[in-house]
């Protein structure tokens, strides 16, 4: 029995997920494994990132792992503080998709 994969519409909670890309020394290190970092919403889900790759950027995601980081407490001149939490989609592609992240960049 083949199951038929539910088509998803293109939504604006759909840009609202991936904040933005995330480009380091290690997220270039990954790439060179076929995958790609986004910084997600909080509250999304594997499923939500999946789906949203999908249809912003027309390409077939592999999977889809995702790693959480909380904020660090931290004192500046007495005062105590905290830094942002972070939860990132690690986005593997199937062979012969690719985004080009640093398309517009100059």
């Amino acid at each position: 029995m083949v199951e038929k994969k539910k088509e998803v519409k293109l939504t604006e909670k759909m840009y609202d997920i991936l904040l933005k890309p995330i480009i380091t020394e290690k997220t270039t290190f990954v790439a060179e494994q076929g995958k790609i970092v986004f910084s997600v919403r909080s509250d999304a889900t594997k499923t939500d990132i999946k789906n949203a790759i999908e249809k912003i950027y027309g390409v077939v995601v592999k999977s889809v792992n995702i790693t959480k980081k909380t904020g660090k407490v931290k004192r500046f001149k007495g005062i105590m503080g905290s830094t942002s939490d972070v939860k990132k989609a690690y986005i593997t592609l199937e062979e012969g998709h690719n985004i080009d992240i640093m398309a517009g960049a100059k």
